[in-house]
């Protein structure tokens, strides 16, 4: 058997999530348009007769910003590199960015088989670039493999697990064959709310909102999940609540039918919005709410 850790790194928003999920062919980590959407190491485990590939997704590496929260993310995304046997660098297009070179350094720091692919290849018209992209890159770094992939559409998805699989060492399934994350589903009940709320609220404050889950009751028929959503300021969690409330009741119908698909029962989900100023800037605040990677 063939089994190992496979670490996702890339720079926010180039679709490491979404390559997560399709890879797992299900929804482990959440996802948006807006960058950094993913704030913690999410793992992901696929098992297969072949083996069991378990996949790291971390929030992207990127520069800039001095808050508390943003150096949590940059740690949380360096750690990806640390304890993995390959590592799949995920580029969206055919544009070698700034950063990249960045990334490129800390790839060249560690002993590791990488795999190069380039994400969202179809919306890439000229193939010939594609390859022509591929050789420039050969220059870089000795990557084991280059692929153009859509993590959106499927595309060459199989070959690239092929190849990680081909890449992992010889070894005893490491979880359980039916597991396929290691995060609890309190945690992940927490992030389906917060996904909805990155998306109605992403041009407003996506970066301001923290979610938690306060209490979760299992009981025969029905789940009770009683969740907090944590702003900065007052008239930030008046733009969460909506007017008369209908802002909120719309994220908490949508998190709520998520949530049945994801446990498969019925869900009694309720929500509050509540203020802890200053959150994403202080180092305490951000242990209360879980940043505790």
């Amino acid at each position: 058997m063939k089994c190992g850790y496979v670490a996702l790194i890339g720079r926010p928003n180039v679709g490491k999530s979404t390559l997560m999920n399709h890879l797992l062919k299900q929804k482990i980590s959440i996802t948006s348009r807006k960058p950094q959407t993913t704030r913690h190491r999410i793992l992901g485990i696929n098992t297969s007769e072949a083996g069991q590939i378990i996949y790291l997704d971390t929030p992207g590496m990127h520069q800039g910003g001095q808050k508390a929260l943003n150096r949590y993310l940059n740690r949380t995304a360096d750690t990806a590199l640390l304890g993995v046997d390959v590592v799949v660098w995920l580029i969206d297009g055919l544009v070698w960015h700034d950063f990249d070179d960045i990334i490129l350094k800390k790839i060249q720091q560690v002993n590791l088989p990488v795999v190069l692919a380039v994400n969202k290849v179809d919306k890439i018209k000229d193939k010939a670039a594609i390859l022509a992209f591929f050789k420039q890159a050969q220059q870089r770094f000795s990557f084991k493999e280059m692929l153009p992939v859509s993590a959106l559409k499927g595309t060459n998805l199989q070959q690239l697990e092929n190849s990680l699989l081909g890449l992992l060492p010889e070894n005893e399934l490491i979880y359980p064959e039916d597991q396929v994350t290691d995060r609890p589903v309190r945690f992940l009940c927490a992030e389906i709310v917060r996904e909805k709320l990155t998306r109605r609220l992403g041009n407003e404050l996506p970066y301001s909102l923290s979610v938690e889950v306060e209490r979760y009751e299992e009981l025969s028929q029905l789940a009770k999940i009683y969740i907090v959503i944590w702003v900065e300021r007052a008239s930030q969690k008046s733009i969460v609540i909506g007017t008369e409330g209908e802002m909120l009741k719309s994220i908490g119908s949508e998190a709520r039918l998520d949530i049945e698909k994801l446990i498969g029962q019925k869900v009694f989900l309720k929500l509050w919005v509540k203020v802890k100023s200053g959150w994403s800037d202080n180092e305490r605040a951000l242990l209360s709410l879980g940043f505790n990677e």
